[in-house]
Protein backbone atom coordinates (compact mmCIF):
# COMPACT_ATOMS: atom_id res chain seq x y z
CA UNK A 1 0.00 0.00 0.00
CA UNK A 2 1.42 3.46 -1.16
CA UNK A 3 1.12 6.42 1.05
CA UNK A 4 2.38 9.67 1.14
CA UNK A 5 2.51 12.20 4.23
CA UNK A 6 2.75 15.55 4.10
CA UNK A 7 4.19 17.48 6.83
CA UNK A 8 5.61 21.25 7.54
CA UNK A 9 2.68 23.72 6.84
CA UNK A 10 1.63 26.28 8.43
CA UNK A 11 0.99 30.40 9.54
CA UNK A 12 3.85 31.97 7.98
CA UNK A 13 3.76 36.15 7.31
CA UNK A 14 4.91 37.43 3.77
CA UNK A 15 8.04 37.33 3.03
CA UNK A 16 8.57 34.06 5.16
CA UNK A 17 9.62 30.69 4.39
CA UNK A 18 8.69 26.87 4.85
CA UNK A 19 10.00 23.56 3.30
CA UNK A 20 7.32 21.22 3.38
CA UNK A 21 8.39 17.49 3.55
CA UNK A 22 6.30 14.52 1.80
CA UNK A 23 7.66 10.95 3.04
CA UNK A 24 6.40 8.17 0.48
CA UNK A 25 6.28 4.37 1.54
CA UNK A 26 5.44 1.73 0.03
CA UNK A 27 6.70 1.53 -3.36
CA UNK A 28 10.42 1.85 -4.96
CA UNK A 29 10.44 6.02 -4.43
CA UNK A 30 13.87 6.22 -6.46
CA UNK A 31 12.03 5.35 -9.55
CA UNK A 32 9.25 7.66 -9.58
CA UNK A 33 8.75 11.54 -10.24
CA UNK A 34 7.30 13.44 -7.68
CA UNK A 35 5.13 16.26 -8.04
CA UNK A 36 3.22 18.92 -5.72
CA UNK A 37 -0.02 20.99 -6.14
CA UNK A 38 -2.03 22.79 -4.34
CA UNK A 39 -5.72 23.98 -3.93
CA UNK A 40 -7.01 27.52 -2.66
CA UNK A 41 -10.11 28.15 -1.79
CA UNK A 42 -12.25 28.41 -4.57
CA UNK A 43 -9.80 27.08 -7.02
CA UNK A 44 -8.96 24.19 -9.07
CA UNK A 45 -6.12 21.98 -7.76
CA UNK A 46 -2.81 23.34 -9.36
CA UNK A 47 0.72 22.13 -10.30
CA UNK A 48 3.54 23.85 -8.10
CA UNK A 49 6.59 22.19 -8.98
CA UNK A 50 7.62 18.22 -10.33
CA UNK A 51 11.03 16.52 -9.95
CA UNK A 52 11.93 13.48 -12.14
CA UNK A 53 12.82 9.85 -10.81
CA UNK A 54 16.40 11.07 -10.71
CA UNK A 55 16.40 14.18 -9.43
CA UNK A 56 17.83 15.48 -12.85
CA UNK A 57 14.77 17.29 -14.12
CA UNK A 58 12.64 19.50 -12.49
CA UNK A 59 9.38 22.06 -13.19
CA UNK A 60 7.68 24.92 -12.14
CA UNK A 61 4.51 26.76 -12.27
CA UNK A 62 5.47 30.66 -13.23
CA UNK A 63 4.20 31.48 -10.24
CA UNK A 64 6.72 30.45 -7.76
CA UNK A 65 9.60 30.19 -10.36
CA UNK A 66 12.54 31.38 -8.01
CA UNK A 67 10.65 31.32 -5.00
CA UNK A 68 10.34 27.67 -4.60
CA UNK A 69 12.72 24.95 -4.76
CA UNK A 70 11.95 21.11 -4.96
CA UNK A 71 14.58 18.09 -3.92
CA UNK A 72 14.08 14.80 -2.99
CA UNK A 73 16.34 12.48 -0.95
CA UNK A 74 15.69 9.10 -2.39
CA UNK A 75 17.82 7.81 0.85
CA UNK A 76 15.12 8.51 2.91
CA UNK A 77 12.30 8.50 0.49
CA UNK A 78 11.07 11.86 1.00
CA UNK A 79 10.46 14.84 -1.46
CA UNK A 80 10.71 18.46 -0.30
CA UNK A 81 9.45 21.51 -1.28
CA UNK A 82 11.65 24.68 -0.05
CA UNK A 83 9.17 27.87 0.21
CA UNK A 84 10.93 31.27 0.10
CA UNK A 85 9.32 34.70 -0.40
CA UNK A 86 6.19 33.64 0.73
CA UNK A 87 3.16 35.69 -0.65
CA UNK A 88 -0.50 35.88 0.39
CA UNK A 89 -1.80 34.17 -2.91
CA UNK A 90 0.23 31.23 -1.61
CA UNK A 91 -2.39 30.05 0.75
CA UNK A 92 -3.65 26.95 -0.52
CA UNK A 93 -3.60 23.40 1.08
CA UNK A 94 -0.60 21.65 -0.76
CA UNK A 95 -0.51 18.15 -2.17
CA UNK A 96 2.51 16.00 -2.89
CA UNK A 97 1.99 13.37 -5.62
CA UNK A 98 3.68 9.84 -6.82
CA UNK A 99 3.95 9.42 -10.74
CA UNK A 100 2.39 6.50 -11.97
CA UNK A 101 4.91 5.44 -14.17
CA UNK A 102 8.95 4.44 -13.10
CA UNK A 103 11.44 6.62 -15.38
CA UNK A 104 9.41 9.56 -16.42
CA UNK A 105 10.25 13.62 -16.07
CA UNK A 106 9.15 16.00 -14.19
CA UNK A 107 5.04 15.89 -15.36
CA UNK A 108 2.90 18.74 -14.38
CA UNK A 109 -0.84 17.35 -15.06
CA UNK A 110 -2.65 15.68 -11.96
CA UNK A 111 -3.64 12.56 -14.49
CA UNK A 112 0.23 11.63 -14.76
CA UNK A 113 -0.14 11.35 -10.61
CA UNK A 114 -1.33 7.65 -9.22
CA UNK A 115 -0.91 8.81 -5.42
CA UNK A 116 -1.99 11.25 -3.15
CA UNK A 117 -1.49 12.65 -0.17
CA UNK A 118 -3.75 13.84 2.56
CA UNK A 119 -2.48 17.44 1.93
CA UNK A 120 -0.76 20.30 4.48
CA UNK A 121 -2.18 23.66 4.78
CA UNK A 122 -0.32 26.80 4.31
CA UNK A 123 -1.43 30.24 5.11
CA UNK A 124 0.79 33.22 4.37
CA UNK A 125 -0.37 36.35 6.25
CA UNK A 126 0.12 40.16 4.93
Amino acid sequence: QVQLVESGGGLVQAGGSLRLSCAVSGRTFGSYGMGWFRRAPGSEREFVSAISWSGGSTSYADSVKGRFTISRDNAKATVYLQMNSLKPEDTAVYYCAADRDRYRAALTTTHDYEYWGQGTQVTVSS
